[in-house]
């Protein structure tokens, strides 16, 4: 049947693409399923409550949520039912949440049964199978109802409201008719009483348990839930965390071997997502990492599933191939550069002494460039690499600015990796980070010894720091220098002591307190200066720095070339300068004109340094 059901719908969405042109893929694919599938009028109502023999079957619809909270939704995706058996998954999570795995686990079995999910058959130690069969179920709401007492349902209701994204309510009426028509259920629980696996009132329980399968619900709820466990129980759509990993990760474990009722195989060996159905005609599926889906469709099979939602979720697997242990992946792209500083220093300006330095111990610096969401099999990648060859630097740079997570496993040996690599010396300086960063906070509470572990928001800053390092380490750094003579300045380089005596006479020495701004974007370019002492950075307005420079440079010499600035420069610290305005400047080149040519090459050799350096870093990543 699956590979009719791909064709068909393939061919259908082959046919109508065209129709849809202003849609994106998915939709249009999800459009095709439902016009194909809507045709289907296979199986039957259920018919054993008698209030959802009311149920219309050409109800039809469709909800799929992706993990960053895009939702699509086709035909009758906002049509309100009944929960039912799809309340089971959800209200298993919340207790896990409320009383804990330990607690669940002596009560309730985790196996499949291979019964039908209203078997009044109990494991041989008399506890439930597991908890999506009404047996499971029953003692989950009794768990919570031991907690609670009364207000078991509300806390019910509210959980499965915030895994929905919106308030949900009860339809009272098949709510009455479960509780008058459930007898087989009250069977269930008293053997449950019988064997203290319920511990509460009965009939308090079962009312809970009848109330919980009466939650109003769509498609696009269903979906919206879905997601939530997909994304490591955080809503998508309105970002609440309404579930621990752990927890999502057991609830999904018992879906994909439970969830389907006594379809359970053929459904994980056609399908592959972890799923659970219910009578009223829902199916909630959550591929982890990917989507949520959810469909309704009143007309079941003779297992008790929807039928048009099996061919759904069945055409939507095969089509996009997400059977969620066909997987493949490389785990060499995690690493998009690893290179040493050679060419690709900071945006900090240096002395020539202390660049020479630098140029000399560029192996000194590794930065390694991650990319992707990380797990066990990429950090063990990296891990090795690092390893490899050539040999660990002394200063290593992960960068992480491309990787928006990491699993428990990948920071448990990403952190091991680092406490070995400080143990041989090695100082680990982490890029890309925030405080607030789920990444760092995950390996930084894995480090055994935090205070070795450097952390910095950018990779220029890193590496910047990283050079401080290595310039400190071979006697580079002197003691705070003055820079008077303006011989000292690249952009005067081979003018003769007179010259440069001429364009001081013309220059104003100016002062500016840390945290000054000199320049701003947009004035008029009227003046260039010199700086004699102190520190100043050059920023676009969005704050990102464009270069950092020292006594003996020079700041503001675009104006030569252009009419207004194009960047900030603020005072780092207390700064010394000597400002030549332009005017006089022309005037001087006026008189002067091979010294200006020699300016004006200086300038052209300073901005191709730049263009060089701009250059190597493109070169570096197009080689990954």
């Amino acid at each position: 049947m699956d590979a009719q059901i791909t064709r068909s719908a393939k061919s259908n969405f082959d046919a109508r693409n065209t129709g849809y042109a202003n849609e994106p893929p998915l939709q249009r694919f999800l459009a095709a399923c439902h016009e194909e599938f809507r045709s289907d009028h296979s199986g039957a109502v259920a018919d054993y409550i008698p209030e959802l023999k009311r149920a219309n079957p050409a109800h039809f619809g469709v909800g799929l949520v992706t993990i960053d909270g895009h939702v699509y939704e086709v035909g009758d995706s906002a049509v309100p039912f009944t929960i039912q058996s799809v309340s089971k998954a959800f209200v298993f999570a919340l207790a896990l949440d409320m009383v804990g795995e330990e607690r669940v686990s002596a009560a309730i079995g985790v196996e499949p049964s291979g019964e039908a999910f209203n078997s009044i058959r109990l494991t041989s130690d008399n506890r439930p199978f597991n908890p999506m069969v009404n047996a499971g179920a029953i003692a989950c709401s009794g768990l919570i109802h031991q907690v609670d007492g009364a207000f078991a349902f509300e806390r019910i209701r509210e959980k499965l409201s915030q895994f929905a994204g919106r308030e949900l309510g009860v339809d009272d009426a098949v709510h009455a008719s479960e509780a008058l028509t459930g007898n087989r259920n009250r069977a269930i629980a008293w053997l449950l009483r019988n064997y203290l696996v319920l511990q509460d009132d009965v009939d308090a329980v079962l009312d809970t348990y009848f109330r919980q399968c009466a939650i109003l619900v769509t498609a696009r709820d269903l979906a919206v839930m879905a997601a939530t466990l997909a994304n490591r129980g955080v809503n998508p759509v309105t970002g609440v965390s309404v579930i621990p990993p752990n927890v999502v990760a057991r609830t999904l474990s018992v879906m994909t071997s439970s969830g389907m009722y006594d379809y359970a195989g053929e459904w994980i060996y056609r399908v592959g997502i972890p799923a659970k159905s219910g009578v009223g005609g829902g199916i909630v599926a959550a591929l982890p990492s990917q989507m949520g889906l959810g469909t309704f469709s009143p007309n079941l099979d003779s297992h008790g599933n929807s039928v048009r939602g099996l061919k759904v979720c069945e055409a939507l697997s095969s089509r996009f191939d997400l059977h969620m242990l066909n997987r493949s992946a490389d785990v060499r792209t995690c690493i998009i550069a690893d290179y040493d500083i050679f060419g690709i220093s900071s945006r900090r300006s240096r002395q020539p002494h202390e660049q020479q330095i630098l140029d000399d111990r560029h192996s000194d610096i590794r930065v390694v460039e991650l990319v992707g969401a990380l797990n066990f099999a990429t950090i063990d990648h990296v891990t090795r690499r690092l390893a490899g060859e050539p040999p660990n630097a002394p200063l290593l740079i992960l960068d992480f600015r491309r990787v928006p997570d990491l699993t428990a496993a990948g920071a448990q040996l990403l952190a091991e990796n680092l406490t070995i690599l400080g143990n041989t010396g090695v100082t680990a300086i982490l890029t890309g980070l925030e405080a607030t960063s789920p990444v760092w906070q995950a390996i930084f509470a894995r480090i055994s010894d935090p205070g070795r572990l450097r952390r910095f928001a950018l990779l220029d800053e890193a590496i910047e720091w990283a050079e401080d390092q290595i310039i400190y380490r071979y006697g580079g750094f002197t003691a705070s220098k003055e820079t008077s003579h303006l011989g000292e300045q690249a952009l005067l380089a081979d003018l003769a002591a007179d010259e440069i005596a001429a364009l001081a006479d013309l220059s104003t020495a100016r002062r500016y307190e840390a945290g000054q701004r000199i320049i701003s974007a947009g004035e008029p370019a009227n003046s260039l200066f010199f700086l004699q002492s102190g520190m100043v950075s050059v920023k676009l307005p969005s704050g990102v720095r464009l270069a950092s420079l020292g006594p003996g440079m020079e700041f503001g010499e675009m104006a030569i070339i252009e009419t207004h600035r194009s960047a900030d420069v603020w005072a780092d610290t207390a700064v010394k300068c000597l400002e030549l305005p332009l005017d006089s400047f022309a005037d001087y080149r006026r008189l002067h004109p091979q010294i200006a040519m020699k300016i004006m090459r200086n300038l052209s050799a300073l901005l191709a340094r730049r263009l060089i350096l701009a250059n190597a870093k493109v070169d570096l990543l197009s080689a990954y």
